[in-house]
């Protein structure tokens, strides 16, 4: 039921004007992923930016009717870019020595490219670029976290792993012979911060503000993971956890603040499987795209 109602209100949008469109040339494509764009009928001035990306498995247009974004967009002006990766069973490419270090190419640097495309094409913000993720996708926010932050200000991942957890692995599939990181592959906070700083060496600026989301039931992307997150970017960012707050944002659910709550937040939902459902309202509130 959820997956044909979120499908209805992607149809309602379209049938607006604005459709998803596939953009064929939008610059260097080192691993041949597809990119989409939604540009809403009422653009904002400047408009914010938000990379989506689908699970393993997914798709961009699929993705596309997989969350209530498009109807925001609608609202709000802003633009969503649908990545979509062909290779490796639809799973993104979050383990190559290329997609861990900026500018060096794999999945992240595309990505990176369809949204500077995206920057010149359209006018957008270049201070509101965000990206957000499911599964594989939420491994590829944490990656694009810490391969580019100086490219997105603030990322939402929905059952995902650290920034690097599968370095050195062959793949990042549920079908790789080395599940490691997918079962809480443990670590340190410096030592996964490391992992971040080595991504992009001698950078010093603004680093990625995170929201971080996991079942406490998912046996695919064991919940150790999202601790392990968040241990990795409360260190980046310098900030630690100050509050445990029950029943946000639903009963299931237990949030944890770290600092003021405006650089990192964690969600924990009890019962709640692989993978944890996209909750638009507070990644946008986060992102500062909805007050």
């Amino acid at each position: 039921m959820r997956t044909s109602i979120f499908g209805f209100l992607a149809t309602a949008a379209c049938a607006l004007g604005a459709s998803l469109q596939q953009v064929a040339n939008f610059g260097e494509n080192p691993t041949r992923i597809n990119m989409y764009i939604y540009v809403p009928d009422n653009v904002a001035p400047n408009p914010a930016i938000i990379v989506a990306l689908h699970p393993c498995g997914g798709s961009a247009p699929g993705w596309f009717a997989g969350t209530r974004l498009p109807s925001y967009a609608d609202r709000e002006g802003f633009i969503l870019i649908y990545a979509g990766t062909p290779n490796q069973s639809n799973c993104w490419d979050v383990h190559s020595p290329a997609s861990l270090t900026h500018g060096q190419g794999g999945d992240a640097l595309a990505i990176v490219n369809m949204v500077k495309y995206t920057l010149e094409n359209h006018n957008g913000d270049p201070e509101k670029v965000y990206v957000m993720g499911s599964s594989s996708g939420a491994m590829m926010t944490n990656v694009l976290a810490g391969s580019y932050p100086d490219v997105f200000e603030a990322g939402a991942a929905f059952s995902g792993t650290a920034h690097a957890c599968f370095a050195g692995a062959a793949g990042a599939t549920p079908f790789a012979p080395n599940q490691t990181c997918a079962q809480g592959l443990q670590h340190t906070p410096q030592e996964w911060a490391n992992y971040v700083y080595n991504s992009y060496p001698g950078y010093e600026g603004r680093r990625t503000r995170m929201m971080i989301w996991h079942g406490n039931a998912d046996g695919l992307v064991r919940p150790q993971c999202a601790h392990e997150a968040l241990k990795q970017w409360s260190e980046v960012l310098g900030v630690s956890l100050t509050a445990s707050n029950t029943g946000v944002p639903s009963a299931a659910y237990t949030q944890e603040v770290y600092g003021d709550g405006s650089q990192l937040q964690g969600f924990f939902g009890a019962g709640v499987g692989h993978t944890a459902p996209v909750n638009e309202d507070y990644i946008l509130r986060f992102f500062g795209i909805i007050q």
